[in-house]
């Protein structure tokens, strides 16, 4: 029995799988510190972004010194300048949004971001969607606008925040997905590390660069390792067990925000949450189980 739990720890997919969850975790930690210097310190968004991700570009300094700038060669510098830029602005709207929004709403509604995806690779790649993708995006932005809850006496235009986030990151991804199927990953990593700080600074400088100090020194030190650890333990997950395996695990960052942001700011989920979470999840779950099936009979 001992021999048999071994034998299972030590399997790709249980490693894999692991590492997600830590990332997870990571990745909640630094939602917490964000919010707290954006909410409860009133430290710009723009100066958060800017020292998190420089912080976090010192610590990451090996990763690029192994891959090497040669690795920058390419033959479509603007998409990739274009695709840090709106990794970069979906930064800046995810840290705006946690300046003012719970947690618990935020993420689940940043989770759309795969849903903007699907529409994207219609319009602009061309892609063929079917009823399937379709049917699972119209349950996703409809668990979205439970939560968003536009027609509530609560509902703030700053909550649109993280959907214009999600918006963002889709848009980065799509041009990620279409830069990866004409050159290696390396050259989209080294791009994403080179560019985005300096895209950073500039909007913290048009912002009115803010320098910290005493705690928010200390907060915003910790969100950048805290970034290169997150990262690190996601190149481990997807280096360790397939993409397709792992990405389900992605989506305990949903329980894993929300019970943050209740521990630590007493953020409590309003009833309709769940039902729009649920919808959420079950549809980027379901678009999950589509690409995989679509990848072996890709395969086959």
């Amino acid at each position: 029995m001992n021999q048999s739990v071994a034998v299972l720890l030590r399997s790709p997919a249980v490693i894999g799988a692991s590492y997600m969850v830590a990332a997870g975790v990571v990745f909640a930690a630094i939602n917490i510190v964000t919010q707290w210097l954006a909410m409860q310190m009133a430290f710009p968004a723009a100066s958060v972004a800017f020292w998190q991700y420089g912080f976090a570009l010192v610590l990451s300094l090996p990763l690029l010194f192994r891959l090497g700038l040669r690795a920058m060669k390419t033959a479509y510098p603007w998409r990739h300048v274009v695709r840090v830029l709106l990794a970069a602005l979906g930064v800046q709207t995810w840290l705006l949004g946690l300046a003012s929004v719970p947690i618990w709403q935020a993420i689940a509604l940043v989770m759309t971001s795969p849903f903007f995806i699907i529409v994207g690779a219609r319009v602009f790649l061309g892609e063929r969607v079917g009823a399937a993708r379709w049917g699972a995006t119209l349950a996703g932005f409809t668990g979205a606008m439970l939560i968003l809850s536009p027609w509530s006496d609560s509902f703030t235009p700053a909550a649109l925040l993280p959907i214009a986030s999600a918006f963002l990151w889709g848009g980065s991804s799509l041009l990620m997905k279409n830069l990866t199927a004409h050159e290696p990953a390396e050259t989209v990593t080294v791009w994403l590390l080179v560019m985005l700080t300096p895209i950073n600074a500039g909007l913290a400088l048009a912002d009115g660069l803010v320098v910290p100090g005493g705690l928010a020194l200390v907060l915003l030190l910790s969100a950048g390792l805290l970034t290169a650890i997150g990262q690190y333990l996601l190149t481990l997950a997807y280096s360790a067990a397939d993409a397709t395996y792992v990405q389900p695990f992605d989506d305990l960052k949903l329980p894993l925000n929300v019970a943050a942001g209740f521990i630590v700011f007493g953020y409590a989920p309003a009833d309709y949450f769940w039902i729009g979470a649920l919808l959420i999840l079950s549809a980027s779950l379901f678009l999950m189980r589509l690409e995989i099936a679509r990848g072996r009979a890709a395969v086959a």
